[in-house]
């Protein structure tokens, strides 16, 4: 199967998991009997987007909002990215987690944020994800019925060795669960999509919250799919709402070809690889 439907939520976040898990049950539904294959929700999807946040939403793998989320896939028949959610390891340790699930509920893919937003723009945005949070340390790929997929999170996309390493696992998509701010939003969301799909000849999906008016961080929303050519295919505004974008992976074969990038790397004179 080479056409796929995704569907990405652009969505409020609640400081309220009951809130939130309805939120997200209402929302599958309507996607699911809309044909969407995959569904996507954004980064923090079910935490206030504050380091001091993290350790009081964080859950262990298999608690509580991980269940939901497996539920609503099994229930609907459908994939889902489940943005990222603060996850509490058995060490103690906080991570910043995307798991996603497949038509099942199984969960086939975990991936932990590897790099950390840790930033200071003059005159503009400061973050410490590092605070409260650790790193993980794998490039993510995963398999499904349509082929290989990859995904990682928000700034982990800044870093052009995580996407290559990916592509050259396999993945003719990325998943990007993200929360872009108003500072660095504006001068490189679409152009960081834009030039990670053409370097890599990649899809790539990157799902954000909606704006919402007091939150302490503003997303910049404009959730958005780039093709393999580096071609925005969709993208949003700031709002809350949901957008289907039916993508036919054989455009990656495509350019890959008629393009040989991967191809045509010169591993006699540089390598990239990763560490087990």
């Amino acid at each position: 199967m080479n056409r796929v439907r995704i569907a990405q939520m652009q969505m409020p976040v609640f400081d309220n998991k009951v809130k939130t898990e309805k939120y997200i049950n209402e929302a599958v539904k309507k996607a699911a009997d809309q044909k969407a294959d995959i569904i996507c929700l954004p980064e923090m999807f079910c935490c206030p987007y504050q380091v001091e946040n993290f350790p009081l939403y964080a859950e262990g793998e298999g608690e509580r909002m991980w269940k939901a989320c497996s539920a609503i896939a099994k229930q609907y028949g459908i994939y889902l990215s489940a943005g990222t959610m603060p996850e509490k390891s058995e060490d103690g340790k906080i991570y910043n987690t995307a798991y996603v699930f497949d038509r099942e509920g199984k969960q086939i893919a975990k991936h932990r944020k590897a790099h950390l937003f840790d930033i200071d723009v003059k005159g503009g945005q400061y973050f410490k994800e590092s605070d409260t949070l650790s790193a993980g340390n794998k490039a993510t790929v995963f398999d499904t019925e349509f082929g290989t997929f990859g995904i990682c999170i928000c700034y982990d996309f800044r870093f052009p060795e995580l996407s290559r390493l990916m592509a050259l696992k396999g993945a003719k998509l990325i998943f990007v669960p993200a929360a872009f701010n108003m500072t660095t939003g504006p001068a490189h969301w679409e152009l960081m999509f834009r030039s990670q799909s053409v370097n890599n000849q990649v899809f790539a999906v990157g799902t954000a919250p909606s704006r919402m008016a007091g939150a302490s961080y503003q997303s910049w929303g404009h959730s958005i799919v780039t093709d393999p050519w580096g071609a925005v295919v969709s993208q949003m505004d700031e709002k809350e709402g949901m957008n289907i974008t039916e993508i036919d992976l054989e455009r990656a074969d495509e350019v890959r070809e008629q393009l040989p990038l991967l191809k045509q790397r010169r591993t006699d004179i540089y390598t990239l690889k990763e560490i087990e």
